[in-house]
């Protein structure tokens, strides 16, 4: 049971997220002045920092939903959160505690207006999984196997009053601590409020899902659940049964031959390159509990709440900012990272450009594992937290799938190196791509070769590859 109460002001609820969150503030304030003000750091072991990762994690499910739905978001942001603390709060996608079903049984009778044991058969009591905005039961619907999910009683009241006075206190740091970490706080912030309303809406969710099925209606490696329109209601979403294991949980699977890992990523990059760069309608909530395997190596694609439309401008800056990385030349990527508003403000080019070096280094290793990039990826993991990059808007969803990409990829292969895999992919999509973006024929561009060098280098794919190598050890 959380501590959110529908009942509580600003004011009670902004003093219970104080008593959770300020001493885990001053515990780390005292990794650099063992009193706060003065004194030096206290010694810190890895065991510590460990403890004090899953104490974040038992107080983020306490505070309720908003504040795991946010965490989860974080989670993949290894360019503002250092591990263990981004694998501590990676968990979270499965601690979400269920609501009683009388509870839930409420919201959809009071949803359809009728009893749901007259709509549906077999409705099972015992939830098939529980999120942090939605609950989910298996049914039978015209002898159809389905899945009902409901969203959480007065979980939308909850989130936009925690969001609320979650921008209160990030905006009270902002302006006593002006530092670049915090204002990626801020935009995530600001990203996930503006967001989250669409998601804990079923009836948006219902057409953006129909939408994408007819988008990729001709691509036979993934599959998308058809949607019981008829039933759905902003609170309820009645969807078709997908069968399937999560996607990072294929181990059996691929020692028995059945799942190649390679082709699964492969599927993965061109999927998702359609939606963000030709399609510009995105699934923005890419983690391991939306993304199925059937037994052929089926990909299912699961959970359509947070669907973005990314602006053709913002996709051209994308763009443009390959094209400077297929040249390797660090002067136009470095313009495009200015463009595309990923550099804090007030940063000197020189640091920029010393990033921007770095990372396309990194990513044009003839292997992400040989022994220079070791040493340059293990400099990125000391140094990116200190280095002024700030995600905005649409590219927070982007940093998600990177992160994910490199993830999937690292788990199921120790030597997986993006840049190999993402080639090819990109290659064939490129008359796509360009069509749509410029106008431009395929046949007189730059190879689109180093592709999955920018989505490495803008999307955090590089902290991401040390992230799994550091998984891995």
């Amino acid at each position: 049971m959380t501590e959110s109460c529908n009942t509580l002001g600003d004011g009670v609820r902004l003093a219970i997220i104080v008593a959770r969150v300020l001493p885990l503030v001053i515990s780390f304030r005292r990794d650099f002045r063992r009193y706060v003000k003065w004194g030096k750091p206290v010694a810190r072991t890895g065991e510590f920092h460990t403890r004090r990762s899953q104490q974040i994690v038992r107080s983020i499910a306490r505070l309720g939903p908003a504040f795991v739905k946010l965490a989860q978001i974080f989670a993949t942001r290894a360019d503002l959160v250092p591990e263990p603390y981004l694998s501590a709060l990676g968990t979270l996608t499965d601690r979400v505690p269920t609501v009683p079903w009388p509870e839930i049984r409420e919201v959809i009778e009071r949803s359809w207006g009728q009893n749901p044991d007259h709509v549906l058969a077999n409705l099972d009591p015992v939830p098939l999984a529980a999120g942090s905005l939605g609950q989910v039961h298996r049914a039978s619907y015209q002898g159809r196997d389905v899945v009902v999910k409901v969203l959480r009683p007065n979980v939308e009241f909850i989130v936009i009053r925690d969001v609320r006075i979650a921008r209160r206190i990030v905006n009270w740091m902002y302006k006593r601590f002006p530092h670049h970490h915090v204002l990626g706080v801020r935009v995530v912030l600001d990203e996930f409020g503006t967001h989250v309303r669409e998601e804990m809406n079923f009836v948006r969710e219902g057409e953006q899902c129909m939408r994408m099925r007819e988008r990729f209606a001709d691509e036979r490696r993934l599959r998308i659940p058809r949607i019981e329109s008829a039933l759905t209601r902003r609170e309820v979403l009645v969807m078709e049964f997908m069968h399937g294991t999560r996607i990072d949980a294929l181990d059996a699977q691929i020692a028995a031959g059945k799942v190649q890992p390679q082709a699964l990523v492969e599927t993965l990059i061109e999927i998702y390159a359609r939606m963000m760069l030709r399609d510009g309608v995105f699934h923005a909530d890419p983690h391991p509990g939306n993304l199925l395997v059937e037994s052929d190596g089926t990909l299912v694609l699961l959970d359509f709440g947070m669907v973005i439309e990314v602006p053709v401008d913002v996709r051209k800056a994308l763009f443009d900012a390959i094209v400077a990385a297929v040249r390797r030349d660090p002067e136009a990527t470095t313009d495009a990272f200015y463009a595309l508003g990923l550099v804090a403000p007030g940063t000197p080019r020189e640091t920029m450009r010393e990033l921007v070096d770095v990372l396309l280094t990194i990513a044009y290793s003839e292997t992400a594992m040989n022994e220079r990039a070791r040493a340059l990826a293990d400099r990125v993991m000391r140094e990116l937290f200190e280095w002024p990059v700030v995600l905005p808007g649409e590219l927070v969803y982007f940093a998600r799938t990177a992160a994910l990409i490199e993830g999937i990829g690292g788990r199921y292969d120790r030597n997986f190196n993006s840049i190999r895999v993402a080639s090819p992919v990109v290659l064939r999509l490129r008359r796509e791509l360009l069509a749509v973006l410029t106008g431009q024929d395929a046949k007189t561009a730059h190879p689109v070769i180093g592709w999955a060098a920018m989505l490495g280098a803008l999307a955090g794919g590089a902290v991401g590859y040390v992230r799994s190598k550091t998984e891995r050890k």
